[in-house]
């Protein structure tokens, strides 16, 4: 109901806000109109869009649901109200306003902790799954730092997570980073070789945000279960996607995200086990809330938000799986029949279907990315102003350089639709097809020379 009130003035708020006329005021800050000049959009109806000096003709196809999800407009309906009547501190102990939002934070609560089959008193809510990481690892280290001073976590793990370590590392405890297979999973006696007495934490992600694979949960929780030790697992990309279960996977501590389950973005939570109890030293100091273990104001219109979202994956997983399953295959499939040498980066068996990162041999990532401009889909390559570095994650793994520089991931969610597959495909294959025709060693392959066994001269 709220969102019909708010519908007329923001439709007028934003035709005014799009006048033409050169001689109309902008009320913004400094810093505003010069972020404003600094990327301007146009968008035209005949010309398309034009932004960063890139044309498009409209919105490009968004596949690239691991960034991030779209908003679920159930989920928006959940939110509203407690943005414009039920605005309330949840920590106002003494009206009404703090009451009602406060039964809210708790209702989110329980809905976040039923789709992980925890205990609503073991969620905490945080800013996302960064701050639920570094909470993770760092507090957990920090509290046992007098008799644990040892970590083991994985070489493809989050950015968050590997630089949560290394600063540990600056502070004098030792990081054990597992190696994984060809297929993005780790070697189970590795990790049980790698447990010492001192270890504090085992951190291993579920589902990996750059190649979908999952990770053998449950047999990682019973070897550390065996040695007593806490099990920490990153969930953002897992959670709603597949059946987390807890107890099934005896963590300690897992770190979830609101906007990878079509969500608000701001938001995560912490799952925090208490029997067997798991202690962290705080991150951040202030009111105490969330039982001290991370002070400040929870947001209630993204908790809400968070905790609707869960309930909706929770009623919805299993259609959206085999849904995105389907729409996999058909991606999959649709570019395998029309061009040769496209590669599956990590195990295509055990692997969230929702992501599908490809390699295209003889192509440039880079250069595949541009050309797909009617495509949102992310690089494994990052581009650097000093170099262009293939992605660590597909190192680990054992893939070249050359087809690490060359994958692309493609992100498929609960809205994407078979025609947004099959443009993408149409897409994918035209520009992978342009790009070989100029490529002189495609020119060889196809001529029976192995490039492999070419000694290159050097200038």
């Amino acid at each position: 109901m709220a969102s019909k009130f708010l519908a007329s003035p923001i439709r007028r708020f934003l035709a005014k806000a799009h006048r033409p006329s050169a001689s109309w005021p902008r009320h913004l800050s400094t810093a505003a109109a010069a972020a404003e000049a600094a990327s301007p959009v146009y968008e035209d109806p005949d010309a398309g869009i034009v932004m960063k000096g890139v044309r498009i003709s409209g919105r490009p196809l968004y596949l690239d649901m691991q960034a991030t999800s779209p908003l679920d407009p159930r989920v928006l309906d959940a939110m509203l109200p407690f943005y414009t009547a039920r605005y309330g501190n949840p920590h106002s102990r003494t009206h009404l306003y703090g009451w009602e939002s406060d039964l809210a934070v708790e209702s989110a609560r329980a809905q976040v902790a039923a789709l992980v089959n925890a205990s609503p008193k073991e969620i905490v809510f945080t800013s996302g799954a960064t701050e639920c990481n570094n909470i993770s690892i760092k507090g957990v280290m920090h509290f046992y730092r007098d008799k644990k001073r040892h970590v083991i976590t994985t070489q493809t793990e989050h950015k968050c997570v590997l630089d949560s370590c290394r600063h540990l590392q600056q502070e004098g405890f030792d990081i054990t980073y597992l190696k994984v297979g060809s297929d993005g999973i780790i070697d189970l006696e590795q990790l049980r070789s790698s447990i010492r007495p001192d270890t504090g934490l085992v951190s291993v992600m579920a589902v990996n945000n750059e190649i979908g694979v999952i990770q053998p949960m449950e047999e990682i929780g019973k070897i550390c279960k065996e040695f007593n030790v806490p099990f920490h697992t990153d969930a953002a990309q897992a959670l709603g996607k597949i059946p987390v279960d807890v107890d099934k996977w005896n963590v300690s501590l897992m770190s979830l995200s609101g906007h990878k389950v079509y969500g608000p973005k701001g938001v995560g939570a912490l799952y925090l086990r208490r029997r067997p109890r798991i202690r962290v030293e705080p991150q951040m100091n202030g009111g105490g809330q969330e039982r001290g273990i991370r002070s400040g104001t929870v947001p209630t219109p993204l908790v809400v938000g968070m905790g609707a979202a869960c309930e909706l994956a929770m009623k919805e997983m299993e259609y959206d799986h085999k849904r995105v399953s389907s729409l996999q295959e058909r991606l999959l499939n649709g570019i395998k029949e029309k061009i040769d040498g496209v590669v599956v980066n990590g195990s295509l068996e055990k692997r969230y279907p929702g992501n599908l990162n490809i390699s295209f041999a003889y192509v440039e990532g880079e250069s595949l990315l541009m050309g797909l401009k009617e495509v949102a889909v992310s690089s494994g390559s990052a581009c650097t102003s000093a170099s262009l570095e293939p992605s660590y994650v597909l190192r680990a793994l054992g893939v070249e350089e050359d087809m690490a520089h060359t994958s692309i991931r493609y992100g498929i969610g609960r809205f994407t639709t078979e025609e947004e597959i099959d443009r993408a495909v149409e897409l994918t294959v035209k520009q992978v097809e342009k790009l070989r025709e100029m490529s002189p060693l495609y020119e060889m392959v196809k001529e029976g020379i192995d490039i492999k066994s070419i000694q290159w001269a050097q200038h």
